[in-house]
This record gives structure tokens, C-alpha cells and sequence, in this order.
């Protein structure tokens, strides 16, 4: 086992050892895949089903590239759900991963939450996902998404999903605000319905699986993502070099690389005065240290890696198969 290995799982451990108090955990079991259109609020919904950062939130489309994994444990039982990327038309490589990444998780899963955002009009897109959605209609939990929003047209979801899915009951379909907290619930217990009788999969304290140096990676990706426009935050991947516990008081020392396609784009991450790479890296140090019960020092600087994108060693490792 190497230095790193055994870092990562002291980690955990004490990550699982410092939650709060223990819960008595029903009997069902459930892997919850999420589909939906990019920016329809599925990892809005996990992020507040769970109570916790699992999954990166942006306005800005296909920011989840992987299947990430939250755990609900209540009374009822465990749900494990695995926020996957927005499903949509395209054929770039990077993209085309994406999809095969969200069919895997489908086929794999117990139940399927398919998010609608009721704020579009279903178009194109809308269609592939609910035809998707309708090969796995005995275990399909629909939810419309956004109905606080004054554009909301739910009346034109409920159509759509009539023709596209027939024979889903209306029993399945329900309304709710991910990003308000509201109809969660009435989501969670339609789920734990159709789940499974099985033993947790996690202990109850565990609101995640991802490893150290991935929820390092998604937190510094997500604060990129949220300072840059136009094409950058989809030309960029976030590279843990290297994670080490220095001194007596078990400081973590992270050394990271924001990765980029071309050296313009490393400026523009650079900034002025290195002032937009300064200000993604005390943002990032922050929230790493709400996350992480250790005091944190964070070496962050940007590199060039060339079209990777294009490079299939490169999204094999960031998004494996």
C-alpha cells in the first residue's frame, strides 16, 4: 500500500468517525441513478437530499463528468444516488464518454429519478432523455424540477411525459424546488417504495464515497468553473498531484494542477497579476476545509496539457470505463 493510499484512508476514517449522532437505518436499499438534461437540477437535488457539497453546481451545462455518489440514510433505508452527467446530443469524444457513462449507470441502478426542468420547453433533447427513461419504466421516479420559477410550465411537462412515457402513473410524477427544498421528501419516499430489501451498502454516517484527491479536485474544478466564461470551464480538468500529511498536527499538504488545452487559456487562468488563480485557490481552500477535519495548505498552480480532450489516456483517467 502506498504513502498516498494509506493518507486517503485515514481520511475517511475520520471523516466517518467525526458525524454526528448514529441513525437507525431501515431495511431497504437503493443505487438511485439521476438522468436529465444538462441544468435540469440533478446535483442540486443530491447536494440537498444529502445535506451536503457532494456534487459541483453551476449554471454552466455538462459541469458533471462523472457518476458521483450521495448516500441518504433515514428511517426508511439508504439511498445511494449517482448524480450522472446531463445526457445530450453530441459527438465529440469527451462528450460521448459522458453519455456511455450515464447508460452504464442506468442499466446498474435500482430505481431512476429522471429530473425534468420545467422552466424549458421539452425539445429534442427532452425526447432522447424520456425515451431513455421509458426503457426502465418499472422503476422510474419522475420529478418536475423549478416549479417556483415564474417560467415554470408544468401543465406542458405533464403533457410531454404523457406522450413520451405512456403508462407512467401519475403516482411517480411529482413537483418540486431542488434548490428550495421542496417535494423532496415526497421524491425520497416514492423511491424508498420501489427499492429493494437489502442491507445498507455504507455505514450510516457516510454521506459520499469519492476519495480525497477526486472531492480535492471537484471542489477547486467547481470554484474554476464558477470565476471563468466562455469555452474554459469546459478546457479544463483539475490534476492532484500530490497529497501529503506534514508535522505532528496532521496538516494535509495538497499540490494541484488546473490543466488547460492552450497557453492562452493558462493566462486567462493565471489572470492579472496571478489574481484569478489566487482567488480560485483561497476559495477552494476554503471550502476543502469545511470539508475535511484537517487543517489544509494548497499549492495550486495551472498547467498546458495540449487538446486533451482528444487524448484518450487522459479521459480514461478522469473518467474511467
Amino acid at each position: 500500500m502506498t504513502e498516498k493510499t494509506e493518507f486517503n484512508e485515514k481520511i475517511m476514517a475520520g471523516l466517518e468517525n467525526s458525524s454526528a449522532s448514529a441513525l437507525d437505518i431501515g431495511e431497504k436499499t437503493a443505487l438511485v441513478a439521476i438522468l436529465g438534461r444538462p441544468s435540469s437540477g440533478k446535483s442540486t437535488f443530491m447536494n440537498t437530499a444529502c445535506q451536503e457539497p457532494v456534487s459541483i453546481v453551476s449554471p454552466i451545462p455538462q459541469t458533471t463528468r462523472n457518476a458521483i455518489r450521495g448516500i441518504v440514510n433515514t428511517s426508511l433505508g439508504q439511498l445511494v444516488f449517482v448524480d450522472t452527467p446531463g445526457y445530450h446530443e453530441s459527438d465529440k469524444k469527451l462528450n460521448l464518454r459522458l453519455k456511455a457513462v450515464t447508460e452504464e449507470q442506468l442499466v446498474d441502478s435500482d430505481c431512476i429519478l429522471y429530473i425534468i426542468d420545467t422552466t424549458r420547453e421539452p425539445g429534442s433533447e427532452e425526447e432522447m432523455n424520456a425515451a431513455l427513461a421509458a426503457k426502465y419504466k418499472d422503476r422510474l421516479v419522475v420529478a418536475l424540477n423549478k416549479t417556483d420559477a415564474r417560467e415554470s410550465n408544468v401543465k406542458a411537462v405533464r403533457s410531454f411525459l404523457k406522450s413520451s412515457i405512456p403508462g407512467l402513473s401519475e403516482e411517480r410524477v411529482f413537483e418540486m424546488s431542488a434548490k428550495n427544498d421542496e417535494g423532496i421528501n415526497e421524491v425520497l419516499k416514492a423511491l424508498y417504495a420501489i427499492a429493494p430489501v437489502h442491507p445498507p451498502l455504507y455505514t450510516e454516517d457516510m454521506y459520499t464515497d469519492q476519495d480525497v484527491a477526486f472531492r480535492i479536485s471537484e471542489i477547486i474544478r467547481g470554484e474554476a468553473i464558477s470565476r471563468l466564461t466562455q469555452e474554459l470551464p469546459h478546457c479544463l480538468y483539475v490534476d492532484v498531484a500530490d497529497i501529503e500529511s506534514r508535522g505532528t498536527n496532521g496538516k494535509m499538504w495538497v499540490r494541484a494542477f488546473i490543466c488547460v488545452e492552450r497557453d492562452s487559456q493558462k493566462g486567462m487562468v493565471i489572470g492579472k497579476g496571478a489574481a484569478m488563480i489566487k482567488s480560485i485557490r483561497m476559495a477552494s481552500l476554503k471550502k476543502i476545509s469545511e470539508v475535511f477535519p484537517f487543517k489544509v495548505d494548497l499549492d495550486l498552480q495551472v498547467k498546458v496539457d495540449k487538446n486533451w480532450r482528444q487524448h484518450d489516456f487522459v479521459l480514461n483517467r478522469l473518467i474511467p470505463q
